[in-house]
């Protein structure tokens, strides 16, 4: 089992994946029916197939081994994907250092790797990929000595056999009569394996479908899906005592806890990834970051989304979000101080719908919409981003959303309606509060109105001269007296006054 093999079953493993991924994301019913397993697997495998093609020709199979599980953990996502990055882990330590890696060496690694991959996991169930992979260690260590071809064979045609039984063992495979999607996903990763080394892959390789298709709704699975609220996944740096308090807070805290990885060496700082299913998706990233920095962040909502489609608007500002909230929009709220994070953003968005319309309230807030919606578009949730530069242009655009309209026509419509309006701000500067400000809020309002406007829309701050709005809209009513006037309050510390012309 050389460098250029594990290459070549990295890539084979990967494009198995690929193709048999809509078949396995099919018997996706435990421990959530969120219908990706195989895409998840798929992805973690990709992360690996590109790991090793970063190494130059020359490496050693030690490297490359070390490279895909690499590859593989900081790829991996969802449940299965964690595990399955894990069980790489533990096949490349005992296969990396290994000269020759034979037959009797691939015995011991795959044992070796079902152990980490069970390990991993806080509460492991049988009729699961832990289940298949268990079983294809068994068939290796019993060919113990046997050609390395032999041995991968074996290993293959167990898994295939457990994978058979997992629909016995778990009561929400009974209830949908099909396999587990995780061990499905194991038994193409085997085959591939087989395939890379026999040089011979199979046009398809096989997904098993359902035996029979269930009668009545799953009742026990739709309760738990309900109940689990969001999956969290992360990367964290940190050493195994911190580790090891992170695995008992998140136990307590919700279900399907994976942690995966590890350092090094003892009491070093090591690389983890980290899965779990809970309630409280700011709880869990909180005690992450106890234990050490934490990347790759990401929430997904697990539960049901509505038909149809949504509006979420950006607002640092209670008289911005009580607008947006009246507009029928749903409100993410963040502090005017901090830039807003798309991994927030995309948290805010996942309960919704899986079309929704972001209205940003400014550049900061754009970027990391854009951001949410390139991340989500990952996930089957499309999203698209009113280009909004201003506050104040995020009013129009709200009220011309129409629930009942075609997604991308609505949206389309409310980017129009932004790109109407022109608009000017005036900070807050020190000095002779209100005549300084009325005098630079008189100049930006003129400049607005000179070609003309039927609409003006302003927006005050906190820092407003309490007289400011008045003055201004007097001024309006002598300059421009067909213009319709709207004046609300909410602007963001360090601006007294935003306005808009339409």
């Amino acid at each position: 089992m050389d460098g250029a093999v594990v290459r070549r079953w990295c890539h084979l493993a990967a494009d198995a994946l690929g193709q048999a991924r809509s078949a396995i994301d099919a018997l996706n019913v435990y421990p959530v029916p969120d219908a990706d397993t195989g895409t998840n697997l798929y992805r973690t495998l990709r992360s690996a197939a590109e790991a090793v093609d970063e190494l130059p020709a020359a490496a050693g199979p030690g490297a490359v081994w070390r490279a895909a599980a690499d590859g593989a953990m900081l790829g991996a996502c969802g449940n299965s994907g964690i595990i399955v990055s894990q069980l790489f882990r533990g096949l490349a330590d005992i296969c990396g250092p290994a000269a020759p890696c034979d037959g009797r060496v691939v015995a011991r690694a795959l044992g070796h790797a079902a152990e980490l991959a069970r390990a991993a996991v806080s509460r492991p169930a049988e009729g699961t990929v832990l289940t298949v992979a268990d079983a294809a260690a068994l068939a290796a260590a019993a060919l113990d000595g046997a050609q390395l071809g032999a041995v991968v064979l074996a290993a293959a045609r167990a898994a295939r056999r457990a994978l058979d039984l997992t629909t016995d063992q778990l009561e929400a495979l009974a209830a949908s009569g099909v396999v587990d999607a995780g061990g499905a996903g194991l038994c193409v990763l085997l085959d591939a394996w087989a395939a890379a080394i026999s040089g011979s892959p199979p046009a398809t390789f096989a997904v098993p479908g359902p035996r029979n298709p269930p009668v009545m709704p799953r009742e026990p699975a739709s309760r738990e899906h309900q109940s689990l609220g969001y999956e969290v996944t992360y990367l964290l740096e940190a050493p195994g005592d911190q580790v090891a308090r992170l695995r008992e807070q998140l136990d307590s805290m919700g279900d399907s806890l994976v942690i995966a990885g590890g350092a090094r060496s003892p009491g070093s700082t090591g690389l983890w990834s980290v899965h779990v299913h809970l309630q409280d998706a700011g709880a869990a990233i909180e005690a992450g970051l106890r234990a050490g920095p934490l990347r790759r962040i990401t929430v997904t909502y697990l539960g049901a989304r509505p038909a149809g489609h949504r509006v979420l608007a950006m607002c640092d500002t209670p008289g911005l979000a009580a607008l947006a909230d009246s507009a029928g929009a749903a409100v993410f709220r963040y502090d005017s101080d901090f830039r807003p994070a798309a991994e927030e953003v995309s948290a805010a968005i996942r309960p919704l719908a899986r079309h929704c319309i972001i209205v940003p309230n400014g550049p900061e807030a754009l970027a990391a919409a854009t951001t949410a919606a390139q991340d989500l578009g990952d996930d089957g949730i499309e999203v698209l981003v009113v280009d909004v530069r201003s506050p104040v242009q995020a009013l129009p655009a709200l009220a011309v959303h129409e629930p009942a309209a075609e997604f991308r026509a609505d949206a389309a419509a409310m980017g129009r309606a932004a790109a109407r309006m022109r608009y000017a701000s005036v900070g807050a500067a020190a000095g002779q509060p209100g005549r300084d400000q009325l005098a630079r809020a008189v100049a930006a309002i003129d400049e607005l109105l000179a070609p003309g406007a039927e609409l003006l829309t302003v927006l005050t701050g906190a820092g407003a001269h309490p007289r400011l709005a008045e003055r201004v809209l007097a001024h309006v009513r002598e300059v421009s007296p067909a213009t319709e006037i709207e004046c609300h309050a909410g602007v963001a510390a360090g601006v007294v006054l935003l306005a808009g012309a339409e």
